[in-house]
């Protein structure tokens, strides 16, 4: 599928996986704009971005996902600045060792990984529907998996317990919860269908909502300091045995890209391929609940988006 006169939002996009996929749609032409925390380090990306593609439509847009201050005015001047947006890539998170909290107090890794950019998206419906068909694509992680308790609604900010692990596996059923459910929402007049090793399918949907686990990949995933002891000692063990952020972003960019998915929402997708959700990602009341959980979150903190 041609990019040429496409806006494309990456999240998280300074390194890694984020990174190759800003390059591999500035490749086929697309306006390709990176919303990253760190200004610095987005505008060195920018530039690698255009040496390497020769594509100079690359811009930085400020984005700090555990602020949600800092979201809506990432969410403005994309508003302001575009008057499309044909593809949104959620692709920044993270997990930490210890217990922390955003700027509105929410638990760091359900704030970042999960909350900033529901807030982020459910900002951006007024672009995302001016350039149909669009799509959203969720990167998340087989580690939703080994969520086998769920959401654990009722220690949603990990307050009574909190272990590093668990917390990042349930920020990523948390993605593909939103997914699901953000694709019955933006549905339309599509008709969706469950199966058993995706969520759903729909031939008519004018934005679609795909989420995407990358595999294990070499990048700076978990190595700034943000693990420590036994899980900081483990990551850096594993890492010769990471696949290459090029490979890792192949499935993004699938999706980004192919026309082969074009009106498919609601899915799962690990190597450019329908994947196997867990049972607790196909639960069709968590996925609502999650939604109205956050959108409850958000109005309470003063960010509320409808």
């Amino acid at each position: 599928m041609s990019m040429q006169g496409k806006v494309v939002v990456v999240t998280g996009s300074n390194v890694g996986i984020g990174l190759e996929t800003a390059v591999g749609v500035a490749a086929e032409g697309a306006t390709t704009v990176l919303a990253c925390r760190n200004q610095a380090k987005a505008e060195a990306a920018a530039a690698e971005v255009t040496k390497r593609t020769w594509n100079d439509d690359v811009h930085v847009v400020p984005l700090d996902l555990a602020d949600l201050a800092s979201v809506r005015k990432a969410a403005d001047e994309i508003l302001t600045h575009w008057d499309r947006l044909d593809v949104l890539v959620n692709n920044a998170g993270g997990t930490w060792s210890t217990r922390q909290e955003t700027a509105q107090g929410f638990e760091y890794t359900f704030g970042v990984n999960h909350l900033g950019h529901f807030f982020l998206t459910n900002l951006l419906p007024p672009r995302l529907r001016a350039g149909t068909p669009t799509r959203v694509i969720n990167v998340t992680s087989v580690g939703h998996h080994a969520a086998r308790r769920g959401m654990r609604f009722e220690d949603l900010q990990s307050e009574k317990h909190y272990e590093a692990m668990e917390a990042y596996c349930r920020s990523k059923l948390a993605n593909v919860l939103f997914t699901r459910q953000l694709a019955k929402r933006l549905g339309n007049n599509a008709t969706t269908t469950a199966a058993t090793t995706t969520a759903a399918t729909t031939t008519a949907a004018t934005v679609t909502v795909n989420a995407v686990h990358p595999g294990p990949v070499r990048s700076s995933f978990g190595m700034d300091g943000d693990l420590h002891g036994v899980m900081g000692a483990g990551m850096r063990l594993v890492r010769p045995f990471e696949t290459s952020p090029k490979r890792g972003a192949k499935t993004s960019l699938y999706l980004a890209t192919s026309p082969d998915v074009a009106g498919k929402t609601g899915m799962y997708w690990v190597r450019s391929k329908p994947g196997h959700m867990s049972r607790q990602a196909r639960n069709d009341e968590a996925a609502a609940r999650l939604w109205d959980e956050s959108e409850r979150l958000l109005g309470a903190s003063g960010f509320a988006f409808a």
